[in-house]
């Protein structure tokens, strides 16, 4: 399959990107079919010299079934050559993750009660009969220790 895809170029901490045609099996860096433009994300969005794309050559690639990773898709769709592909839905991109990993552990245990609150009364009856084993099962550890 082919895949128009990003290959890094650049020293290190210096990225410099080039737009390539190559086959979805071989290393992201290895080998490729044809280079068909650059990226540079160090330079200013504003700047023309951020991205470099041979349009007619791109073309070509997708008429021929390339498909384009999403970051090279989105690179496409800003500069008009295909249509810009919907935004994806990640809430969580923002929180940074330490809070991500708090949240999510709190998120559950929030979200259970709102959950069976609409339930019946026979789900609630439950929940104490779960809490009771625990209880217990530390009881008989206990007795266990006390014996040895």
């Amino acid at each position: 399959m082919l895949k128009l895809r990003l290959s890094r170029g650049g020293t290190k901490k210096r990225p410099v990107y080039r737009v390539v045609v190559a086959d979805s099996r071989f290393a992201r860096d290895g080998r490729f079919i044809e280079k068909v433009g650059f990226f540079n994300p160090l330079l200013p969005k504003d700047k023309k010299e951020r991205v470099g794309l041979e349009a007619e050559r791109i073309k070509y690639w997708l008429g021929q079934g390339a498909q384009p990773t999403t970051r090279v898709a989105r690179i496409l769709g800003e500069n008009e050559l295909m249509q810009m592909p919907a935004n994806g839905n990640n809430p969580q991109k923002a929180v940074p993750k330490k809070e991500r990993k708090k949240a999510g552990d709190e998120a559950p245990a929030t979200e259970a009660p709102k959950e069976a609150a609409p339930a019946t009364e026979a789900p609630k009856e439950a929940a104490p009969a779960t809490e009771a084993p625990k209880e217990a099962a530390p009881a008989t550890e206990v007795s266990k220790e006390e014996q040895k």
